[in-house]
């Protein structure tokens, strides 16, 4: 077959021999097939890639919204003890008119435990979330067992007290009448903490609306 021979006028391929046809057809349908795929094809394969990856993330949503249903239970009777725990901190905690009278009771309870302060200092009020934070800067002298016997004290008042860096050190104090250090005396200073619901009483409101009370 010469193919000088052949007329390559597209609107004379009938007269074409037959391998050329059948090769003219296969390159014609190789490029419509292709057209297909570039045009059509690949977008459906990229919206099937993102649906699988969605069904994925539904399946892995489900199944950790059907482990919590599950423990649903547990969750509201956790719920539950929360409130129980907050509502019996917000009645530790002092009002504003009864932080007077829990400073004197810090003060009672160091001297009652055989210390000396040398300094009481209430700072201001440190307002948190729902909470304010009444913090009171303290420097005492006594015997280390002394020191254990006042945090032991503060932590059995009725009010929330909390003890925070706290440093203890040897005490060099001399005794008046012979002039030498007192054994066994240590200074411990520190910053001792109460806490009050604050004046909006967020935290009380907060429980009061998840038992459903006005």
């Amino acid at each position: 077959m010469n193919l000088s021979e052949i007329n390559w006028d597209p609107n004379e391929a009938g007269t074409w021999p037959f391998p050329i046809k059948a090769a003219t057809i296969a390159v014609i349908c190789a490029l419509v097939f292709g057209a297909g795929i570039y045009y059509d094809t690949l977008d459906q394969l990229a919206a099937l890639d993102a649906s699988e990856k969605k069904e994925l993330e539904l399946k892995q949503s489900f199944e950790s919204k059907q482990k919590k249903s599950i423990n649903l239970q547990d969750y509201e009777d956790q719920l539950a003890q929360i409130e129980i725990q907050l509502e019996d901190m917000i009645r530790q905690m002092p009002t504003k008119e009864e932080v007077a009278s829990l400073l004197i009771d810090i003060s009672q309870t160091g001297l009652a435990s055989g210390l000396e302060f040398r300094l009481f200092k209430p700072s201001a009020p440190i307002r948190k979330d729902f909470y304010s934070e009444l913090p009171i800067s303290i420097e005492v002298i006594g015997k280390y067992e002394e020191l254990g016997l006042f945090v032991s004290g503060l932590a059995s008042l009725p009010r929330i007290v909390t003890v925070h860096d706290v440093n203890i050190i040897p005490e060099g104090k001399k005794d008046k009448e012979n002039k030498e250090n007192k054994e066994g005396e240590m200074k411990m200073t520190a910053t001792v903490k109460t806490y009050n619901e604050g004046v909006d009483g967020t935290a009380t409101t907060v429980v009061k609306k998840k038992r459903g009370q006005k």
